[in-house]
This record gives C-alpha cells, structure tokens and sequence, in this order.
C-alpha cells in the first residue's frame, strides 16, 4: 500500500455533524496531527468559499480549498488556482425555471449569497455558517461569474429528486447533482469535486493511490472518484456506499477519525 500523503475529505456530514454545526474534538485533534505528521488534509465542500473560513481558520489548514463541489480552489492567501462558473444563459434559464416552478433557489455570484425572498430556507441554509446573503430581484443583478445555483426544498427530499432528475435530462451539459436530501446543485460540467482534487494533484505531484477521499453524499461519488482510498460515511447514502472501497463509523461516532486510524495512523 502507498502512503497516503493527501486526505481530501467533504464537510458536512463527514467531519463536521449537520446537528452540531461543528466538529468534534477528536476530528479537530486527529486532522492537527495529519498536518503535522505532513498529510495535506484538503476540504472539498459544495460550500460557498467564504463558508470555509472559519473551519480553515479554527483547524490552522494551510492547504487550498476546494469549494462549490470543485468550481473554486483558492490557497490560504484567497488566490483563485483554479475557477469553473455555470454559464451565464445556463443560469438565467435556471433562474426562469425555478421562478416558473416556484421554486427556492439560492444564487452564488462572486462568492456572494443573494436569494430573492427572505424566506425560512435560506434563513436555515444560511443558520450558524457565517454567510450573509442578499435579498433582491435577481433582475437587478449581472447575472455573470455565476459560482453555482442551488435549489432548496427541506420539505420534500423526493421532490428534490424529481428536481435533480428533470434538469439532467434537460441540462445534460451542466453538473447536476443532490448534496443532500433537500439541496439539488447546478453547476459547471467542470465544477466536480474529482477535477478539483486532481487539479490539487497534479500541483504537489501525487499519484492517485497517495490520496485518500472521504464523503457522505451523492456529489461525494465525485469525490470518491479521484482517490485511491476511497472512504463512505457511515451516515452515507446508498449510492455514495457503492462506490467505496471501505464504509466507516457516522459522523457522530467520529467516522473520520477512524478512517484515518484504519488506514493511515499505522503509517507514521
């Protein structure tokens, strides 16, 4: 087995518990001691960038983040490595979409947050992570660097499915993908967590079996794709868990840690 020197591992639901809102000690002592023992631990999140910062922040990670399910990869400075935006007539038919549906949608330009009602969705979506967002028409708005749309429903799961499965069919162009139950992501073909990891790769010149990747959803299989350890939550869906090589712990029982014990811990 190689030695695994990158550990690209998602966010929510995988290291930090969406009941919470926050990682646990352990998490926070085991990714301490990665970093110091020279693993790159890299977030690859479907987050906004600056949703990042606190995390980047309280877990000292010097490494880049790769953020909008790998659209944005900015190193600890806030230099742009690598950018894929959603096409500014994607988006606006997104946006015509949604509207005709009456539909939530949440609208990521510039690493910025705007919504056109201030409703509970995005009072939710926005609850506990540092992001501010914008209330306006978005015809008031240039619609250009569009990071991503995301479209909300924390009511229905199954009618986020329906969402998911009607725009691929419409938009086999666009990445489109569930990143939870409620959330259905619209993206760039390019903005794939996988290409982001690889792109990161290529830079510090590791091989795919050097990598390790850990997830929880559907836009995790991305993810999963680009390591040569590949790792599902045990809180992970079904299809996410099809693809792994080995399914660990929940994260309330501190799956990551124990992934990292399994297959890395022995290493050092």
């Amino acid at each position: 087995m190689s030695k695994i020197k990158m550990i690209a591992t998602d966010i929510d639901g995988t290291i930090v518990d969406w009941n919470l809102g926050d990682f646990t000690p352990n998490v926070k002592k085991c990714i301490k001691n990665l970093c110091a023992s020279g693993v790159k631990v890299v977030l690859v999140t479907g987050r906004m960038h600056c949703a990042c910062n606190h995390i980047v922040n309280e877990l000292g990670l010097e490494t880049p983040v790769v953020s909008y399910q790998g659209g944005l990869i900015k190193d600890k400075d806030g230099n742009t490595l690598y950018q894929q935006n959603l096409d500014a007539n994607y988006a606006k038919q997104i946006i015509k979409w949604a509207r005709d549906n009456d539909i939530h949608i949440n609208l990521y330009i510039d690493d910025k947050l705007y919504v056109e009602k201030d409703n509970d969705f995005v009072k939710k979506y926005t609850d506990g992570k540092f992001v501010p967002y914008t209330v306006c028409s978005f015809d008031t708005l240039e619609i250009d660097n569009v990071n991503k749309i995301l479209a909300i429903d924390y009511n229905d799961a199954e009618k986020v499915t329906r969402w998911v499965n009607e725009l691929q069919k419409n938009f086999p162009e666009l990445y489109i993908v569930k990143s939870t139950p409620f959330f259905c992501e619209i993206g760039s073909n390019k903005a794939k967590k996988s290409l982001g990891v690889e792109f990161l790769a290529k830079k510090w010149g590791l091989k795919k079996e050097e990598i390790l990747t850990i997830g929880d959803q559907n836009n995790d299989i991305e993810l999963l794709k680009s390591g040569g350890i590949k790792v599902a939550m045990g809180n992970g869906t079904p299809e996410l868990k099809e693809c792994a090589d080995f399914i660990t712990d929940t994260v309330q029982n501190d799956g990551f840690v124990k992934a990292v014990e399994k297959f890395i811990a022995q290493e050092q």
